[in-house]
């Protein structure tokens, strides 16, 4: 495509979008012009710097905007020093992810950040600079433009609310630079920071307490609602979101598919408030949208937003402002772990019940374990009908999962433990929280095939579910929780390294983790081929007859999926009312007409039946 076509191109897209941005951007900023006028300048800057085969993508994508929601999407998230040490490395890698089926790759934070004060990567020094031990920002371009060769996308994280105290910004404005105290939020006593203090939750009011932090050196107090070493930025200052709107199109033309917008609900903050979804934050995000449509319309938003269902949906925007693509399904994984040391479904039906009413372009990403703690969010104001009481019931849930309840062979670690409050958090890998540490460390065979039955359920739960299955790298192989971070000084505060080990390459080709690896590929080439799965299908649950046994049924263009999953480690039976005409169905596991007979379901068993006629409801 010739310079002049590309110039045309993006006039074109300029011209649809740039009303509604210029609107939105005036408005939030006070007519400021002048900022206007550098963002776009900036914008078409980027454009041009873009790679044609970036833009080339590009194209392809808008033709297929369902591209992102097909059933032979499968991701993994992973950590570049975990996995394979550097960028490089995770290059070499690449054919055992495209082994695993996976075709989305998550990169967990690998920017700058100051060792022993980065929060797992999220204090972010230099957003145009890889951490030196993993590599440089060459290697990320070199590692993204063989996984596009390969049909694999990637993601990474963009740090929005903060930056670390190192970044060149909070250096300078800690030196008394006017312009650079402007970006965050200072202070020159704690008048107005006590007033904040007022309506705003902390988040870690444990290891991280309060949401202000007094710099000594520079007698000022600075706003940090995470961590002190995370200086939050101030989004009512344009040049902020100027300058990270171009870090963002920066990591962009690195070959970044999918840019995480980390903490996203908090990036904007108004006194007298909760400081959290406000609607200027909707407000920022519509406009990174139409940035994006401008500038890389092969690129998604993805929101992180750590909240119940009904605060996470309107960060899908409406069909006609759309803003983020896809959002994180976290409710659901902390119901399923709550299902798991219960054995009743009731909460997570419930939950399932809420997401699949939801408009199916609305695109979740859905997953069993991620980088972070489990916390227990759950839906108590419900759960209360039925005597539950919020404090014990999660101290029931961390002392099973912990292994400290009698017969629980789960093996997870506390993480901001209030003992007060019983709001301690969860971690571990699943293969632990599963038993399977317990069943090996006993050498208790019965028991290992008992936690790899439930691994492998969970899983073929996962799959079922609407939206884009996510692994945890080391999951597919039944990795186990990772102890050495005790002997890390810059670890061993944090319980949440238990399931950020590295990964067990020695142990990929042995009895168990190969076991775990053929189920999983099984489902997921199942998955993969048929198209009862995509986001096009309607799903719903429905009564099983058994509390312990979740029901999940899929219809598209006259064909039906039903499944069985059993949360219990016994064989329990089952209503078969939801199969109508039996004879129809087809087990998807075994490729042989099914028997007829449901009636029970083993032991941490699940069944895939497909029908090709819809009269079988």
């Amino acid at each position: 495509m010739s310079v002049k076509t590309q110039k045309a191109e993006y006039r074109k897209r300029f011209e649809e979008k740039i009303d509604e941005l210029k609107w939105l951007y005036c408005e939030i900023y006070h007519n400021d012009v002048q900022g206007f006028e550098w963002l776009c300048d900036s914008m078409y800057d980027y454009y041009e710097k873009r790679d044609v085969s970036l833009k080339k993508l590009d194209r392809e994508r808008v033709k297929d905007k369902d591209w992102y929601r097909s059933n032979k999407l499968l991701g993994m998230m992973l950590y570049t020093g975990a996995f394979a040490k550097t960028l490089k490395g995770v290059k070499e890698k690449l054919d055992y992810i495209e082994s695993c089926g996976v075709n989305y790759v998550h990169l967990m934070p690998l920017l700058e950040s100051p060792k022993g004060r980065d929060d797992g990567g999220y204090a972010v020094a230099d957003f145009r600079k890889v951490q030196p031990e993993l590599g440089t920002i060459e290697d990320l371009e070199d590692l993204t433009k063989e996984m596009h060769r390969k049909g694999i996308s990637c993601c990474m994280d963009f740090v929005m609310n903060h930056t670390s105290e190192d970044h060149a910004w909070a250096k300078a404005a800690r030196a008394g630079d006017p312009e650079a105290r402007k970006r965050y939020y200072f202070y020159d006593n704690w008048d107005i920071p006590g007033q904040f203090e007022q309506t705003m939750p902390q988040v870690f009011p444990t290891t991280a307490p309060g949401n202000f932090t007094w710099l000594e050196d520079c007698r000022q107090v600075v706003m940090t609602t995470f961590y002190p070493y995370q200086w939050d930025l101030n989004y009512e200052n344009c040049v902020v979101f100027n300058d990270m709107v171009g870090n963002m199109l920066f990591l962009a033309n690195c070959g970044i598919d999918v840019i995480r917008l980390d903490a996203v609900p908090y990036i904007w903050k108004t006194l007298g408030t909760n400081c959290r979804n406000l609607p200027q934050v909707h407000t920022l995000v519509r406009m990174m949208r139409l940035i994006g449509e401008i500038v890389c319309p092969g690129v998604l938003l993805l929101g992180e937003v750590v909240m119940e269902p009904a605060k996470v949906v309107p960060y899908f925007g409406s069909v006609e402002k759309p803003e983020c693509h896809m959002l994180y399904n976290v409710t659901t994984m902390a119901s399923t772990w709550h299902t798991v040391a219960t054995r009743d479904t009731a909460l997570l039906k419930r939950q399932l019940d809420q997401v699949f009413v939801l408009p199916k372009d609305y695109v979740f990403l859905n997953y069993l374990r991620c980088h972070d703690d489990i916390g227990w969010g759950l839906d108590y104001g419900w759960m209360k009908q039925f005597g539950t009481d919020e404090v014990a019931h999660k101290k029931y849930l961390n002392d099973y999962l912990t292994g400290k309840w009698a017969g629980s062979d789960a093996r997870g670690e506390l993480y901001n433990d209030d003992p007060r409050l019983g709001d301690a958090r969860l971690c571990g890998t699943t293969a632990s929280l599963s038993g399977l540490e317990a069943a090996l460390y006993e050498k208790d065979e019965a028991k290992a095939e008992r936690a790899v039955k439930c691994i492998v359920m969970l899983h073929a739960y996962l799959l079922s579910q609407s939206g884009i299955p996510v692994l945890y790298s080391g999951d597919e192989i039944g990795q186990l929780n990772d102890y050495t971070y005790r002997e890390d000084p810059d670890k061993r505060a944090d319980s949440r390294y238990l399931h950020r080990g590295s990964f067990p390459w020695d142990a990929v080709e042995e009895k168990v983790p190969q076991k775990i690896f053929q189920a999983l590929r099984a489902l997921e080439k199942i998955r993969a081929a048929h198209e009862i799965f995509s986001m096009k299908a309607q799903a719903s649950t429905f009564e099983t007859g058994n509390g312990h046994v979740l029901g999940i049924c899929r219809v598209l263009d006259g064909k039906k999926f039903v499944s069985y999953y059993n949360f219990s480690d016994a064989p329990e039976r089952v209503d078969e009312s939801a199969l109508g005409d039996k004879k129809e169905f087809t087990d998807l596991v075994t490729g042989k007409k099914f028997s007829g007979d449901v009636r029970e379901i083993g032991g941490y068993g699940y069944l895939w039946l497909y029908s090709e006629k819809d009269e079988a409801r």
